[in-house]
């Protein structure tokens, strides 16, 4: 896939020189056609620039749509994309541009709502920690936002499968698969707090002895407990955004895509199952997962 490489060298050159563009607006650019590059290869298609079809960019919309991409940033990648294809045809390497057509995917469903780091901090700030349920929303939130967790996966999870040592957890998702999810430092010092703080005053009734989140009766809480904790937040830092747990992981997703973490990075730590069921999707290495959010998820930063 040199190809790749020299076009968009060259249509940065192209941006830079000609188009006298600013260095943040080429580098949105380029980082936009490097997604797309980055999808080409996660799909095992092995076509050029050149070979691209509307095809393949509606699809490649619709997956970066799923994953979480706000419809601003789709609106500016399609923009890119058009650039891309009307600086090949400048340069005489294509009679017309595949991107012509290409629109940004109108979805049925309204995406959720996605809050900012600020909001975020808000919604935290408002949560009582002088109870003892006040630290363990606190870890559930963080948790929610550090990790991209379902609801369903929060209110399961295990304390056996915390492994704090390496800066991960063992999430059992839909369908009983599992997959090894990175924790960021915050999320993991207020889980701790919890564990050793709280948690450790509570007695679980049998067959809770190993959920992390516990209710006061010592029963796993549930993920209508989870929507009340989050809409009584909402209330007292008075957002008027429509939110709940999923806010939380979309706004995960949103925030790792926008800052530059890799696609296939986010698909994995989000636990997607194939958007095409028959693609072949490679685990990518641990410690790259970890590394995509501690470079790019803002409570790293």
């Amino acid at each position: 896939m040199a190809n790749w490489k020299i076009l968009i060298k060259g249509f940065g050159s192209y941006l830079q020189l000609e188009r006298s563009l600013s260095a943040n607006t080429v580098e949105a650019y380029l980082h936009d056609i490097h997604k797309l590059e980055q999808f080409v290869l996660l799909r095992n298609y092995s076509l050029s620039p050149l070979q691209i079809e509307l095809k393949h960019l509606q699809e490649f919309l619709l997956w970066v749509t799923e994953l979480g991409m706000t419809p601003m940033s789709q609106s500016r990648m399609v923009s890119g994309i058009k650039a891309f294809y009307k600086y090949l045809i400048m340069e005489n390497m294509l009679p017309d541009s595949p991107a012509t057509l290409l629109e940004t995917p109108r979805s049925n469903r309204k995406l959720p709502d996605v809050l900012s780091l600020p909001e975020i901090e808000r919604l935290i700030a408002a949560i009582d920690r002088s109870k003892p349920e006040g630290e363990r929303n606190k870890a559930m939130l963080e948790t929610l936002y550090s990790s991209g967790l379902r609801v369903s996966e929060l209110i399961t999870l295990k304390i056996s499968n915390l492994f704090f040592d390496s800066g991960f957890m063992r999430i059992t998702g839909k369908g009983d698969k599992e997959r090894l999810v990175p924790v960021g430092s915050v999320a993991m010092a207020d889980m701790t707090r919890y564990k050793e703080e709280v948690r450790c005053h509570i007695s679980p009734k049998k067959g809770h002895e190993d959920t992390l989140f516990l209710s006061k009766r010592g029963t796993g809480i549930t993920r209508v407990m989870v929507f009340l904790v989050i809409k009584d937040l909402a209330m007292k830092s008075q957002l008027k955004k429509k939110i709940s747990p999923h806010t939380f992981r979309h706004s995960f997703a949103t925030h790792l895509i926008e800052g530059g973490a890799d696609l296939r990075a986010v698909q994995e730590m989000l636990g997607h199952a194939s958007i095409t069921t028959t693609e072949i999707y490679t685990h990518l290495d641990r410690d790259f997962l970890r590394s995509e959010i501690l470079r790019f998820h803002p409570r790293n930063q």
